[in-house]
């Protein structure tokens, strides 16, 4: 419902050009910023700012959909009184020239409000002096969001240039409350998703500590050494998947370990399995992904089992360190002691064949498109292990 204004009428601020290569100007400006913008009420306010600098205008609102009082409450604005943003409402009917606007999605210009007989003057409009306004309803996904409504207090004219102009201040703001409204959706579902993750990875943990507890009452209950040694093999591996999951759903980011939290929890739980040795863990925090976090557990579970084995024999306990470190783009595991050392003779490859926990080893350095060495410490007694993988695997 437009009320037109003469053709010859010029817009406030003389030069209709510059006029109006200014309200483009104002246009491109809020559409960079409404883009950019996370807050939908800063971004508001800052519609209402610009749209009444574009309009020439001292006052402008931003009237939220009616309530079920049918009353419209200004969310937005400038130019008003204290105490008007975010507490006044106008008729949200179609007798105030805002509630017409969003009740039936037409603009409406109205440049003589004292004479208008179309629509009665809110109180807030008359109490400030204005004599025209021009209103346009905002949408946002298929649905009513608000009005945008300039007042002025002088005798000026809005036109249907004017209107254009509103309605591509409405246009930007209606794809930018779309945009945080899908945002928000999103991250809704990122959450609940995130979530399920979490507490599938912490069903796992609990389960896989279940199957563990299991295998150590198994193997207190079987008089055969080697199902025992068997049994406990099995029940270490376990462990390793189970605090990997738990460092899972634990972590700050779902999937992703720290590494010296996970290497550094491994080796206390298996010296917690073996009391006479000592084993010390020095990890620098490097985050893992799940992908490589469990493969490289499993693998150093391997290493320091093997080491609590057989680096001492006859029941002497001893050190067993773990060092890893990032190194020129790759990420370094070292395992090593101070036992008896590797036969002189000693063939990874060869003994893959022969042992299970061997040949995982090498399986699961392949996985992590890594590397691996196992020898005697160059300098001293004992056997040292190295794993080098690319970081980009991490």
């Amino acid at each position: 419902m437009v009320e037109e204004a003469p053709s010859d009428t010029p817009p406030p601020g003389g030069d209709a050009i510059e006029y109006r290569l200014q309200q483009q100007r104002i246009l491109a400006e809020f559409g960079m910023e409404a883009l950019r913008s996370r807050d939908i009420d800063a971004m508001l306010c800052r519609a209402t700012e610009l749209a009444a600098r574009g309009m020439g205008a001292y006052f402008c609102k931003f009237l939220s959909a009616p309530d079920a009082e049918r009353r419209m409450r200004v969310i937005a604005g400038v130019g008003w009184e204290a105490g008007v943003v975010g507490h006044a409402t106008l008729g949200g009917d179609r007798e105030s020239p805002a509630g017409y606007a969003f009740s039936t999605g037409e603009p409406v210009i109205s440049n003589h409000l004292e004479q208008e007989e179309r629509f009665r003057t809110p109180d807030l409009m008359a109490e400030h002096g204005i004599r025209r306004a021009i209103n346009v309803l905002v949408e946002a996904e298929g649905e009513r969001y608000g009005v945008l409504e300039v007042d002025s207090e002088d005798d000026g004219q809005f036109d249907a240039d004017d209107l254009a102009f509103m309605q591509g201040f409405a246009n930007l703001i209606g794809v930018a409350i779309e945009r945080q409204q899908a945002e928000a959706k999103l991250a809704a579902a990122v959450e609940h998703q995130e979530l399920l993750v979490r507490e599938a990875s912490h069903r796992v943990k609990n389960s896989l500590a279940l199957v563990s507890a299991m295998l150590v009452l198994q193997m207190q209950s079987d008089d055969d050494p080697r199902v025992v040694r068997l049994l406990g093999d099995a029940q270490a591996r376990i462990t390793a998947i189970a605090q990997t999951h738990d460092q899972l759903w634990r972590g700050a980011r779902v999937g992703i370990v720290a590494l010296d939290d996970l290497a550094c929890g491994l080796a206390t739980a298996l010296a917690e399995q073996a009391p006479r040795h000592v084993i010390d863990c020095e990890a620098e925090p490097i985050e893992l992904s799940a992908d490589t976090a469990i493969p490289l557990g499993l693998v150093m579970t391997e290493l320091v089992t093997n080491a609590i084995k057989y680096a001492y024999p006859d029941g002497v306990g001893g050190r067993i360190g773990i060092s890893i470190v990032r190194r020129d783009g790759r990420v370094e595991m070292m395992v090593d002691d101070d036992g008896v050392g590797l036969p002189a003779d000693f063939d990874l490859k060869a003994q893959s064949r022969e042992s299970l926990g061997t040949r995982m080893i090498v399986s699961l350095t392949r996985q992590l498109n890594g590397e691996i060495e196992m020898g005697r410490r160059a300098d001293g007694p004992g056997t040292r292990a190295l794993l080098s993988f690319p970081e980009t695997a991490v």
